[in-house]
């Protein structure tokens, strides 16, 4: 099947799943003609669909409770229930249970997708990395906290030079918006108590790579000297249980983000099917910066492995699974499957490409 009918099939199915947001759907088609990269971001659908085709040797692998759209870009700060900074995976929309190779092909895949990495990381030095990580996980799962253990990264994650006053003004152009009523009602009580109502916009967001279109809601508060941010985005099905005919499974998204080896976000929560969670200036992805150097850039990517461990060892008895597993792969074979997935990602890629010509 092409990625053209796919993509319809999709759209379609979302449709049934929330009110979609057609100018929103609109900007991502818009989107998707930039880079692969931002391709692959928008079109896990069509990954979910595809992939046991186009690598076929990795679908025996043990299933666990997985992130599904796993990338580069799918990794943030936030701070937990005792106020620690943390760094580690902070998008679960996809998450289903999948074979945990799947997780760690789709982010070398991205790696090797990505137009702005250094010329001195190669494929097979990237996938060592994150495999490098992922194996150190697996021996001492835990989370990646800046204060402690990983202090390393801390320096990054300050937001760099004019991201807060850009971060503001785009909140500023939030356009008001009337969410749902218990949606509103959810957004006003995840706000502190003493916020007054006179002090709260209800506005709407566009924000994301594949849940462009998934209606997103924001309660803009003015509380104690600043502004204080919340989010509402809709919550449906993982494209996984859309690809393999999963029924209604039930989203496992916080039994992911709340796993026994993380350090949770207090905010995230799930109300009438929609996602709650804080929003703020200095909580966002890390960014090495242009001039990070290869070492510097392996480093971060077997961290990203490590925390990716940690999400795979919330599923009961995963731990021997997994290393008996990893111990009959090739040599190389993370670094192959990417290739493989970077190539047909790239073939869809141009086929949206011409596709969009057309119809100009």
């Amino acid at each position: 099947m092409s990625f053209l009918r796919d993509n319809r099939a999709f759209e379609a199915w979302l449709a049934r799943q929330c009110d979609v947001v057609r100018k929103d759907i609109k900007y991502k088609h818009h989107r998707m003609e930039k880079n692969a990269f931002v391709f692959l971001r928008a079109t896990y659908f069509r990954w979910a669909r595809k992939i046991g085709d186009w690598c076929p040797e990795l679908m025996d692998a043990p299933k666990v409770r997985a992130v599904g759209d796993l990338h580069l870009e799918n990794f943030g700060t936030w701070r937990d229930r005792d106020g620690r900074l943390v760094w580690g995976v902070n998008d679960f929309d996809e998450a289903a249970d999948m074979p945990y190779v799947l997780d760690l092909v789709r982010l070398v895949t991205s790696i090797q997708l990505a137009p702005d990495r250094p010329r001195a990381v190669g494929d097979k030095a990237a996938a060592n990395a994150v495999l490098r990580g992922y194996r150190a996980g697996l021996k001492k799962p835990q989370p990646a906290l800046l204060f402690e253990g990983e202090t390393w990264l801390r320096p990054y994650a300050e937001p760099g030079k004019g991201k807060p006053e850009k971060f503001w003004k785009e909140v500023k152009k939030y356009k008001n918006a009337t969410p749902p009523p218990d949606i509103a009602r959810a957004l006003i009580r995840s706000l502190p108590k003493d916020v007054g109502k006179n002090a709260i916009r209800l506005c709407k967001r566009r924000k994301g790579g594949g849940s462009l279109g998934r209606p997103r809601f924001m309660a803009v508060a003015y509380w104690r000297g600043g502004q204080i941010l919340r989010e509402a985005k809709a919550l449906v099905p993982s494209a996984w249980v859309w690809a393999h005919d999963g029924g209604s499974e039930k989203p496992a998204f916080l039994r992911l983000a709340n796993g026994q080896y993380r350090a949770p976000d207090p905010f995230l929560k799930v109300r009438n099917r929609f996602i709650l969670r804080r929003i703020a200036a200095d909580s966002e992805k890390i960014d090495l910066g242009a001039d990070a150097g290869a070492g510097l850039q392996l480093r971060f990517l077997q961290a990203m492995g490590f925390d990716l461990a940690s999400i795979h060892l919330d599923t009961p008895g995963s731990l021997d699974m997994i290393k008996s597993d990893l111990a009959k792969r090739p040599r190389g074979w993370l670094n192959s499957a990417a290739r493989t997935a970077a190539s047909e990602v790239r073939r869809d890629f141009r086929e949206w490409k011409r596709h969009r010509k057309k119809r100009r």
